[in-house]
């Protein structure tokens, strides 16, 4: 149905459908379930809520976790949710720690299947590092929604035998 907004943070107006008035199911069973995620202490949202919205235009469902959620909260969220991928959106300079715990965490708990992207205010140097780690994308300042939603297309959900 679009947008899932977390109960903590549920915001109405913001849970329309599509554009075209489809929830947008996707070609292989269903739409694409990702959860977008603000980890840590970072309180700026407006990119993670654009590409949440982007997403679900696209045909998504998305979960928006809202603000200050630690790698915990996510994880869980994305297993109860059956999420195929996780966004995360940091600006405040944590995102080794914080991709790093969300991806230990998914391999703890049998859901390594779970993709992980990631964008925001990340050094280049950083990129190489996070990618060996197990993060499938990062999407810098710059990046567009476009290419945001064409790379979860494309690479989110893999079809069988691939």
């Amino acid at each position: 149905m679009g947008v899932a907004w977390h109960p903590e943070n549920q915001h109405p107006e913001n849970q329309s459908r599509s554009q075209d008035g489809t929830s947008g199911a996707h070609a292989a069973g269903g739409p694409i379930r990702v959860v977008v995620a603000k980890p840590g202490l970072d309180g700026h949202d407006r990119g993670a809520k654009v590409i949440a919205r982007a997403l679900r235009d696209a045909g998504m469902e998305v979960i928006y976790t809202g603000l200050h959620q630690t790698p915990e909260q996510i994880v869980d969220t994305a297993i109860q949710e059956d999420a195929e991928a996780i966004g995360l959106s940091i600006l405040s300079g944590a995102h080794n720690t914080l991709f790093a715990k969300v991806i230990a965490l998914l391999k703890e708990r049998d859901a390594a299947d779970i993709k992980v992207f990631g964008g925001g205010i990340i050094p280049e140097a950083d990129i190489a590092p996070l990618k060996e780690l197990g993060v499938a994308e990062i999407f810098t300042p710059g990046a567009t929604t476009t290419s945001i939603v064409t790379w979860v297309n494309a690479n989110v959900r893999q079809p069988a035998g691939a």
